[in-house]
């Protein structure tokens, strides 16, 4: 079972803070670093408020795919143990910088989601609440508090990922600070920065969190998008809304939407056909394609084949024996 947020933050190691610096995030298997130390200290200094989960609302910072059938499936089994064990980590709320009495989820979404499953199977729905932090943040220390999570979460996808790293570098981190966060060098967090940049995330969210699909694919259908432009964007939206491409697994889902973005491959003409004529008897055919020139002549017309097939090579040095013009037609 997964360490909690709160137990993997307590087991890190404390480190300096740099200006700009978001909670690191190290390598599989290594701790937590940066400023999870004073984020610990100021939740346990913080009391748990039991509220009503209605009145939260989702960050405005997407870190996940909550479409997809398999966070489904992982919020059932949470509303599961909820219910029979009750909430045993709380989530961490702001007030919402708009709406009095609402507030915004920091972290926990998951939690939250599957509360609100409990809620609306309930009978009374009124009387189920979540525990929770309330903190005032800032949209920049509320990207720090969903990294400080993301951190501890070994399970975001590539592409999950990619859009993270673009969502914080849209809010002013540089490389350098979230490189530590997703435990990635220079060049790995740069292609993500360029995928997320290059694919509409109305598309991305059609194909989905695409567990197991890593970069060379997604790094396709970015180049391709790159290549087509606003057109190859319109074509994949076109194809989304297919069955076959909403029943296709992910990896599936990038290759169609490749192919629709590089545009349908002209059709083949229809060649062109005269037929071989003996009075009112077809004798055979001769077809022009793109491919090149093909005689046929029907299995019934067995001797008129033979015949042809021992003249070619007499007709052939007869139209080479004719001189050739400059464009190297011969009459």
């Amino acid at each position: 079972m997964k360490k909690s947020i709160l137990k993997m933050m307590a087991e890190a190691s404390e480190a300096k803070d740099d200006q700009g610096a978001l909670p690191a995030r190290g390598r599989r298997g290594s701790p937590v670093v940066g400023n999870v130390g004073k984020a610990l200290n100021t939740l346990s200094e913080s009391s748990i408020t039991v509220l009503d989960p209605a009145k939260i609302d989702a960050s405005p910072y997407h870190d996940r795919f909550e479409s997809d059938s398999e966070v489904g499936e992982e919020i059932e089994n949470l509303a599961v143990s909820i219910k029979a064990e009750g909430q045993k980590i709380p989530v961490l709320v702001r007030p919402h910088p708009e709406q009095q009495g609402r507030y915004q989820l920091a972290y926990g979404h998951r939690r939250l989601a599957a509360i609100r499953r409990l809620a609306s199977e309930s009978e009374t729905p009124g009387d189920i609440r979540i525990r929770a932090y309330i903190r005032p943040l800032t949209d920049k220390e509320l990207l720090v508090e969903q990294s400080l999570e993301n951190g501890v979460r070994e399970n975001l996808t590539w592409i999950e990922q990619a859009l993270w790293a673009h969502q914080l570098r849209e809010a002013g981190f540089s490389s350098v600070a979230i490189e530590p966060v997703l435990g990635l060098s220079k060049t790995p967090l740069s292609l993500m920065l360029k995928v997320a940049r290059a694919l509409p995330l109305d598309i991305v969210r059609a194909i989905g969190r695409a567990k197991g699909v890593g970069r060379p694919k997604w790094m396709t259908l970015a180049d391709a998008c790159l290549a087509g432009g606003e057109a190859a964007a319109t074509r994949i939206r076109a194809l989304v809304g297919d069955p076959a491409f909403q029943a296709a697994e992910p990896a599936r889902r990038i290759d169609l939407a490749v192919v629709a973005a590089r545009g349908r491959p002209e059709k083949e003409k229809t060649p062109e056909i005269r037929e071989i004529a003996h009075g009112d008897r077809v004798v055979g055919q001769v077809s022009r394609g793109r491919a090149g020139t093909t005689i046929s002549i029907p299995r019934s017309e067995a001797a008129f084949a033979e015949w042809l097939e021992t003249r070619l090579d007499t007709l052939a040095d007869e139209f080479f024996s004719i001189p050739a013009d400059k464009n190297g037609r011969r009459d």
